[in-house]
């Protein structure tokens, strides 16, 4: 799919007038593909497309997905009845830092030098000067691009000393070298320092005073007024802003804002309005707000007159936290139910995710779809809806799935898997019912009973096999009665790793070459 997109073909007549003329240059150099023509020259506008990635929200936190959650979220129930909701969407790994690679890049992050857990700033950028991006894609159509919210892929710091970053000089790669127009970010996770926002790739201000582990969780620079409550707000009013500011100035191109929120991974610190609105605790609270956000943004998108031609896209970089969730959990909340597993582990709890998607008059209302998708998939498929053809090098791990958004007949290449990742770095490789991990337990030091360490203290055997249509909960391992399903999916996955590519097209490289690693277990 990313050699041979055919949008006339496959789509019909909904799409196929947006195909003349919109191509990304064959050249993996190309970071900014050229080439863009104005929908409105065709007659047919292609839609603006708005990605909210929620931090650390479960499945079953949403009661579209979980009608015994205890967490009222009406305007995720809301898109979810009007557009379609996927049943078994995953992202490419159960921890921050991985996920956002994969969805922004369409290439499983363990191709990088992150074989396990996530980057801590001030961490080095991890996407390439030349590798394409969800933005790179479509500035190439013509949009407008925009992040706004966290970012958690490594920054080009200018820095005074080894640990000491220079806030006064703009940062040297960022957002807006990888596509983006416009960003507003934070530059982690809201536990991880510096607590500072980044406009346009400078600190909109020196976060001169200097925080305890006891407020955000790391001790560090912040803004001189900010509190943990403080951040979620002031990324929406900049989305929301985003919005109003396009409809101003913009109005002839179409929008692509990317919108990854901060919550409800911890600190779990919802906004005074939010407090003691469910009966969970500050967690119910805070993925209250959650959706309270997403609502805003329908809002703005509906006052400007843009919602109807938007392609709303809401969803997860993984399962919920065990360390944010724990009062919730105590209290009988089951954020990944019925999936084993929380945020970080291998099972389907840490990486089975959300995901609902709407566009008025083109994506079925009130359905739901089994089909097995990935996050990575989103590459691929904005660049059939715009019309483009991938470089080869460009979301080598990404499919298009347009024609399932779209309610139409599918064309799977046979064998397609996905590759999940655990914060241990551990892999496993999904295809249609069956599962193979390459680990033992979670996959995790810290989170999932038992860790990998546990269990092989206790003699585990070193994969696990699970048939997740007879067994969504992975309780029974059947690694030891299928040994040829063993083999052939470990064969696969060791297909993707040496070809550098899980989808068609010519073989790529992983970073350094690389085809084995001390996690990959073999």
């Amino acid at each position: 799919m990313t050699a041979d997109l055919n949008v006339g073909r496959r789509l019909g007549a909904v799409l196929c007038v947006l195909a003349a003329g919109i191509f990304l240059s064959p050249s993996p150099e190309d970071a900014q593909p050229s080439g863009a023509v104005d929908g409105n020259q065709t007659g047919e506008r292609p839609p603006n497309i708005v990605l909210i990635l929620a931090d650390d929200l479960g499945r079953g936190d949403v009661r579209a997905y979980n009608a015994d959650s205890k967490i009222p979220t009406p305007h995720m129930d809301r898109l979810a009845a009007d557009g379609m909701r996927f049943t078994n969407a995953h992202s490419s790994a159960s921890v921050c830092t991985p996920t956002r690679y994969g969805l922004l890049t369409g290439r499983y992050s363990w191709r990088t030098r992150l074989k396990q857990g996530v980057l801590w700033p001030p961490a080095k950028p991890l996407i390439g000067p030349d590798r394409e991006t969800l933005a790179t894609v479509l500035q190439g159509a013509g949009y407008r691009t925009a992040a706004v919210g966290k970012w958690h892929l490594g920054l080009g710091w200018r820095m005074q000393s080894d640990d000491k970053i220079n806030f006064d000089r703009p940062i040297r790669d960022g957002p807006n070298d990888h596509g983006f127009d416009r960003s507003f970010i934070l530059p982690g996770s809201s536990d991880m320092s510096p607590y500072v926002f980044v406009e346009d790739g400078k600190a909109v201000a020196p976060p001169t005073r200097q925080v305890s582990d006891t407020l955000f969780g790391q001790a560090g620079p912040a803004l001189p007024d900010l509190q943990p409550k403080d951040i979620l707000p002031r990324l929406t009013r900049e989305a929301v802003e985003t919005i109003r500011g396009h409809a101003r100035k913009r109005a002839n191109s179409p929008l692509f804002l990317y919108f990854p929120l901060t919550a409800p991974h911890k600190p779990v610190a919802p906004a005074d309005p939010y407090r003691g609105r469910t009966t969970l605790g500050a967690y119910g609270d805070f993925v209250y707000q959650v959706d309270a956000v997403v609502g805003t943004v329908v809002r703005a998108l509906k006052e400007q007159g843009m919602f109807q031609n938007t392609l709303l896209i809401v969803t997860s970089d993984n399962g919920t936290s065990p360390n944010a969730a724990e009062d919730a959990l105590e209290k009988g909340h089951d954020p990944n139910g019925p999936f084993r597993g929380l945020k970080a582990t291998i099972w389907e709890g840490g990486h089975r995710i959300p995901l609902i998607a709407t566009w008025p008059g083109h994506i079925p209302a009130g359905t739901r779809n089994h089909e097995q998708i990935s996050l990575n998939d989103l590459m691929a498929t904005f660049a059939a809806l715009t019309g483009q053809t991938l470089a080869p090098s460009a979301g080598v791990d990404s499919r298009n799935i347009l024609p399932t958004l779209l309610g139409e007949p599918t064309d799977r290449p046979d064998g397609h898997a996905i590759v999940a990742r655990s914060g241990g770095g551990c892999l496993a490789i999904l295809r249609d019912t069956m599962k193979l991990a390459n680990c033992p337990g979670s996959g995790s030091s810290w989170a999932g009973s038992p860790t990998t360490g546990e269990a092989r203290e206790r003699g585990l055997p070193p994969v696990q096999l699970y048939n997740l249509k007879r067994d969504t909960a992975e309780t029974n391992n059947v690694q030891g009665r299928y040994p040829e399903k063993k083999r052939q999916l470990r064969q696969l996955l060791k297909r993707y790793i040496e070809r550098g590519r899980s989808t068609p097209g010519p073989n790529q490289s992983n970073w350094k070459g690389k085809t084995r690693w001390e996690q990959l277990g073999w």
